[in-house]
């Protein structure tokens, strides 16, 4: 599971897709969970056709000002889920499931815990690297995403 655009200008608005490019052992998906990176602000999902949507939210431990109203409680966790199992994602397809959200103001490396549960079996892509290991060492790894100085990240990383 990994994000199309895996690094940000801080304090600005993100797109953040994640690539699901297979089912759990010729499995089709029937559901994608993911969790908020503290720090991310205002997550807004896009609506799948066939799929329900579910925000889960959380009081905030420092509120924030957003558009002249103070916020008190955030979105911590999107989950699509397929309403039927034809509407389910096939093993042998892909998709994309998308958010938006703003970056936080201070750069640095935001983890996007996954969970991919599919008709049979699941996938959790929850694994954030320790002190000297790569991401790509995980057999699991959660999506990253670098969150760069603002106006210091010039474009997309592919």
């Amino acid at each position: 599971m990994v994000l199309e655009y895996q690094v940000a200008p801080a304090a600005s608005s993100y797109k953040a897709t994640f690539k699901v490019g297979h089912g759990c052992s010729g499995s089709p998906t029937r559901e994608v969970s993911v969790d908020i990176p503290a720090g991310m602000r205002g997550a807004r999902p896009m609506p799948k056709p066939g799929w329900t949507l579910r925000i889960d939210r959380a009081p905030l431990a420092q509120p924030y000002t957003s558009h002249g109203r103070e916020v008190r409680e955030d979105v911590v966790r999107v989950t699509w889920t397929a309403r039927t199992p034809e509407d389910m994602l096939a093993h042998a397809h892909y998709d994309e499931f998308v958010l938006v959200a703003t970056t936080p103001a201070q750069p640095g490396m935001l983890y996007w815990p996954v969970r991919q549960v599919c008709e049979s079996g699941r996938h959790d892509w929850t694994e954030v690297p320790r002190a000297g290991q790569k991401l790509h060492d995980l057999k699991s790894p959660a999506a990253a995403l670098e969150v760069m100085p603002a106006g210091a990240a010039g474009g997309h990383a592919h």
